[in-house]
């Protein structure tokens, strides 16, 4: 086998999830226990929702978790740059050499066109996918319409029969017949590339010799394949791992547990816990043993004791082992120490200490003033939302759409928060004292209490989103079919 180089390749487009911490996990265990590399490459190319706040906080999130990678931001090797945003001179050479071999053409369709055909495809019982319509231009045809100005972007060729047939590390082989296949654009219209094509291009340059991925991403390896077909390359081995699942077996999403990484780390988990458990999701030590740490794991790791069956993210079963962590792993010293640096972390107690300050007349005050912003899940139940002016259904309708509108927020502070809380307030025509009030209670337990929008500010945007549930789900909860009705009516809101 020749040096073994895997990678990790977030997209910096919203909050660090646990998935790309367990797929992180394997990939990096996979290389260590070969003796190779693990690199990390920030995969940028969505220009429109990458931001560098999302980059910093998958980057930390990662190292909070001990996940360090051998190559990549901060650390770099003679494979970079590791920022696809900083690479388009590479991908530009690329796609030229595909266009001059005919593996490659422009496509000049508008999106009015390309709408009609879907339609029409879906109206036919068809599998919608792009016609080939611009793929016999010819060259003298493209440089006009190039010249002219008219915006296009660049498609890979597809074969028009017959199966792509590959090995997958896990599932064995894999054959996809090429009539389900569309002719993915490797290049956009603003000259930024495409997922699939900065992937293959980066993988080959930086030497990726196993690619190790969620399940998800199966159906689009033809495509790759072919890539690597078209440049002379050879393919790297595929791997596809399973994807995490909720208790319900859905594919793990914030909508029904929490995702985000710094949820984990504002709820007080230890890391090395939270690491452990990841390891366990569909692979288990040779010895059985449930609790291990990274180096163990490394040591031990064999990737084809990974199981297919998608693995089920229990909260419990984390609970349960982060508490076995603390007891078996902490003296009571370090206990003392760990919880002080998370509890009263300075960052933290700076933004609490004002809104404390102006409200208690004693430090015992302290605890039942500012108590929930260390709390996990708050005691609370729905005569807890009692209120004069307000039912359960129109509470619960306040603290969902609360919930989406600071979802939409690039960030959350104190001016972003309150201009979409005084916009609902205007909507639900409310006075802003019964407005806030559901807010009052889902985030802190009590009617009354520190300023709310200080409270989101500080609490984030994972801690009030598992908030804001509880109190939807204290509240009766909303069911799906009003889910749908309450989407409809947020999106005319």
């Amino acid at each position: 086998m020749n040096k073994v180089r895997t990678r990790i390749a977030p997209s910096p487009t919203g909050d660090p999830h646990v998935g790309t911490a367990y797929i992180a996990l394997f990939n990096r265990c996979f290389a260590h226990q070969h003796g190779g590399e693990f690199v990390l490459r920030i995969e940028d190319t969505d220009q429109q929702r990458s931001t560098d706040k999302s980059e910093q906080d998958i980057l930390s999130s990662l190292q909070w978790l001990g996940l360090s990678w051998d190559e990549g931001p901060g650390c770099e090797g003679n494979a970079g740059p590791y920022r696809q945003s900083e690479r388009s001179q590479i991908y530009s050479d690329h796609i030229q050499l595909l266009l001059d071999n005919g593996s490659a053409f422009r496509c000049f369709c508008t999106s009015q066109r390309l709408d009609e055909l879907r339609k029409q495809q879906m109206q036919d019982k068809e599998q919608p996918g792009y016609d080939g319509h611009c793929a016999g231009l010819s060259e003298q045809e493209c440089e006009e319409k190039c010249a002219s100005g008219e915006p296009h972007v660049i498609r890979m060729k597809i074969p028009d029969a017959g199966e792509c047939d590959f090995e997958d590390m896990l599932r064995g082989s894999v054959s996809i017949a090429w009539s389900q296949i569309d002719m993915q654009v490797l290049i956009k219209s603003d000259g930024m590339p495409t997922y699939h094509f900065a992937n293959v291009v980066d993988d080959h340059l930086m030497e990726i010799s196993h690619v190790i991925r969620g399940e998800e991403w199966i159906n689009s390896t033809p495509k790759h394949i072919l890539l690597y077909q078209y440049f002379g390359w050879e393919a790297p081995v595929f791997c596809h791992m399973p994807l995490l699942r909720n208790p319900d077996k859905s594919k793990l999403s914030k909508r029904k547990n929490p995702t985000s990484i710094r949820y984990y780390d504002a709820m007080g988990y230890l890391p090395e816990a939270l690491l452990n458990y990841l390891g366990m999701m569909g692979w288990t030590m040779p010895s059985g043993e449930e609790k291990f740490s990274l180096s163990e794991m490394e040591a031990s790791f064999d990737i084809s004791r990974v199981s297919l069956g998608g693995p089920i993210f229990d909260i419990e079963k984390l609970d349960w082992l982060n508490g076995k962590y603390i007891r078996e792993e902490l003296s009571d010293e370090e206990f003392a120490q760990r919880f002080a640096a998370w509890a009263f972390a300075p960052e933290k107690v700076a933004q609490i200490v004002p809104l404390l300050k102006q409200r208690v007349e004693r430090f015992s005050d302290v605890a039942s003033l500012g108590g929930f912003f260390i709390d996990g899940s708050l005691e609370i139940s729905e005569e807890s939302f009692a209120h004069k002016s307000i039912d359960s259904a129109q509470a619960m309708k306040i603290l969902q759409f609360t919930l989406w509108k600071l979802e939409t927020l690039d960030e959350l502070n104190r001016v972003s928060v309150e201009e979409v809380l005084q916009a609902l307030t205007a909507k639900f025509d409310l006075k802003i004292r019964d407005f806030l009030f559901p807010l009052f209670v889902a985030l802190s337990g009590k009617a009354v209490s520190t300023s709310v929008i200080e409270s989101i500010v500080i609490l984030g945007i994972d801690i009030t989103r598992a908030r804001v549930r509880q109190g939807i789900s204290v509240l009766g909860g909303i069911s799906k079919k009003q889910g749908k009705a309450l989407e409809k009516e947020f999106r005319n809101f």
